[in-house]
């Protein structure tokens, strides 16, 4: 059952691909004035016509919105919601700075770290933090899918609670129900960094997210990435929170028992989903172009050589996506054999 929010304070979301297209069409179907910003000229022509179609198990519904491209778009707005792929980030902060509002504020939807740079750009007063985890994919101009339901978090970068916080909570519940506030945003951001090291892994293989990663031959590249992220979380001060299946505590503390019951959960967790394989793996093999890879793990190489602690896992899964996205490289079980041996 849909929730009323009614506002008419248009926000502005900055990318409308799986996660802003159904945060916008949400929002919008809840009575919020939204306005959406996408490069892809055809899926703003459908957004603004028939409307963007969200399709899937969660629910299905088609929502018309006000869209425009980066050089179509006019005006300031107190509300953004950043929602592009990591390496994209900087690209997209030029373009909308321009409009935002003197009293504005940017709330970053996606995946690594970016809240950081963004608060490098316009301040870390005016940056809120947000850990999305439900599952969706961009399927076509005006179609997206929405895979299912999980954990999504907001906080300030202080672990404040603010009046603001408190109104992107309401408004991000539209969505999904049981979001949370939080004071550890970061625990939350780092968590997903664990897992999505992960997920960068199951990605090196044609199969589904859960088939992959329930290959107990290959527990070993798992453990060790879930393991090399949570040694740099810690190095960095940060007490990293578990979500759907994820144990920080059982990787950063090598505790193989833990270890093999979280990647379990995981497993279980991506088999209840329409959303079969991760985003890195659509970019591979389906829409061909490149991954947030350095966005998100190379970012874990520079964190390793400041702390002088080794990541080999890591370092091979970046080269590996790296020849994949090359075309140096087919996506194969055998990838992870690799792994296994580069982790050893």
């Amino acid at each position: 059952m849909a929730v009323s929010v009614v506002d008419d304070d248009p926000i502005l979301i900055w990318g409308a691909g799986a996660i802003g297209g159904v945060l916008g069409a949400y929002f919008a179907r809840a009575g919020q004035a939204v306005h959406m910003v996408d490069v892809v000229q055809d899926h703003v022509e459908v957004m603004r016509g028939e409307g963007l179609q969200i399709q899937g198990p969660v629910e299905e519904f088609r929502q018309q919105l006000v869209s425009d491209t980066p050089a179509s778009l006019r005006g300031k707005f107190r509300r953004v919601i950043l929602a592009v792929k990591a390496h994209h980030t900087d690209e997209a902060l030029d373009a909308l700075v321009d409009h935002l509002s003197e009293d504005g504020f940017v709330l970053s939807a996606q995946n690594g770290l970016n809240e950081r740079r963004i608060a490098e750009r316009i301040g870390s007063e005016r940056t809120l933090g947000c850990f999305v985890n439900f599952g969706a994919d961009w399927l076509a101009p005006g179609r997206i899918l929405y895979g299912n339901r999980a954990a999504v978090a907001l906080g300030e970068l202080d672990g404040t609670r603010t009046q603001r916080l408190c109104d992107m909570h309401a408004l991000f519940q539209t969505v999904e129900p049981n979001a949370v506030i939080t004071d550890n945003i970061w625990g939350y951001l780092w968590g997903k960094l664990g897992y999505g090291a992960l997920l960068f892994a199951t990605a090196l293989t044609p199969e589904s997210m859960a088939e992959a990663m329930d290959s107990q031959a290959h527990r070993g590249v798992y453990a060790k990435l879930g393991t090399e992220v949570m040694q740099l979380a810690a190095a960095a001060r940060i007490e990293p929170l578990g979500f759907n299946g994820f144990d920080p505590k059982a990787f950063a503390t090598g505790d193989q028992g833990g270890i093999d019951r979280s990647i379990n959960a995981m497993v279980e967790h991506n088999r209840h989903t329409a959303k079969t394989h991760s985003g890195i793996y659509r970019d591979l093999a389906v829409r061909k172009r490149k991954t947030e890879v350095d966005a998100q793990m190379g970012i874990m190489l520079e964190l390793g050589r400041r702390y002088s602690l080794a990541t080999p896992a890591i370092a091979a899964l970046c080269d590996l996506i790296h020849d994949i996205e090359n075309n140096q490289r087919e996506q194969s079980m055998g990838l992870l054999d690799e792994m296994l041996q580069r982790c050893a």
